[in-house]
């Protein structure tokens, strides 16, 4: 189970038999339920033309009981439900409070439910979810795949990069250093997690620039031995999510899958248009930060400048 910030494709979620509480996004005063009344590409298309902001709101409890209700009706004893970050929404708080409901309404049932706080946003939550259900299905025990989630969970590196920040900064998803250091910032920022926020990691200049990070960064961080797959996420524009898939195909020893998949309704509110993201895991939990990077490229350019003095 998740909630629809997960952003997993619908092709996955039908195949996985993934449980997906809905989110509710506000437009011009009418409300949707995300991926059930209004679809990402509808909504993309008409996010430009809009007059207010849009915002969301949590699922209420009952979202969650109703999909145990309706799984246990076809014999499921087991759910593992893993939420978008305690830190940028109520998802988490309501999933437990289901889970407390429905053991006051069951007291005696053995039915086992575990509810992840994934600390993450978008396909973060929706890489857990997706190797949740690979393991389920080579045979792992529910307790090994909540051991691996809740020992896991702070390794799903995130990379973000948005056309405009002031949809985060309204909507409280960025640190409040880096929705400072954002209104500063005249080139591309791109972001991460940081106890469970949205924060600015580096700094690019141009998309070229922000795609070069993404690979640099998997090169130096990622975790060969558990990820076998990556998702790169995308809002507006798929040929960006392409020319990413490209780069790393071309510039990395990645040989497992690469799904590309578009940013929910929930998510694109707060991100925009133009937006690109990706997600594997990472090796022990490595610091990413504005500083550490920039201290990072001017080493990268002293040793460039050496290696090209000492060579003549």
């Amino acid at each position: 189970m998740g909630d629809s910030t997960c952003d997993l494709s619908d092709e996955i979620i039908e195949k996985y038999n993934i449980g997906i509480a809905p989110l509710t996004i506000n437009i011009n005063s009418k409300e949707y339920r995300d991926r059930v009344d209004i679809k990402s590409a509808e909504f993309f298309e008409m996010m430009g033309k809009l007059e207010e902001n849009p915002t969301t709101s949590m699922p209420n409890p009952a979202e969650y009981l109703n999909i145990i209700k309706d799984a246990m009706e076809n014999d499921y004893t087991e759910f593992l439900c893993i939420c978008m970050s305690s830190g940028t929404s109520g998802t988490y708080q309501s999933a437990e409070v289901a889970k407390e409901i429905f053991y006051e309404e069951h007291p005696e049932s053995s039915i086992k439910i575990h509810v992840v706080d994934s600390k993450s946003m978008s396909h973060g939550s929706g890489w857990l979810i997706l190797k949740s259900a690979l393991l389920r299905e080579q045979g792992f025990s529910f307790e090994e795949l909540v051991d691996f989630s809740e020992t896991y969970k702070i390794n799903v590196k995130h990379f973000l990069c948005v056309d405009d920040l002031n949809h985060l900064i309204r909507s409280g998803r960025l640190t409040n250093a880096s929705a400072l250091i954002g209104r500063i910032l005249k080139i591309k920022p791109i972001m991460s997690m940081r106890n469970g926020k949205g924060a600015i990691v580096a700094k690019e200049r141009g998309l070229n620039g922000v795609l070069n990070h993404y690979v640099k960064e998997f090169n130096k961080r990622n975790d060969w031995e558990i990820t076998d797959f990556i998702i790169i996420g995308y809002t507006s524009e798929k040929d960006i999510a392409d020319r990413l898939m490209d780069k790393i195909r071309q510039e990395t020893d990645f040989k497992g899958e690469i799904y590309i998949m578009q940013m929910g309704v929930a998510v694109g509110t707060h991100v925009g248009l133009r937006a690109v993201s990706m997600y594997f895991i990472e090796k022990g939990h490595r610091r990413d930060g504005l500083l550490l990077n920039e201290l990072s490229g001017i080493t990268e350019m002293k040793n460039g400048f050496l290696n090209k003095f000492m060579s003549k």
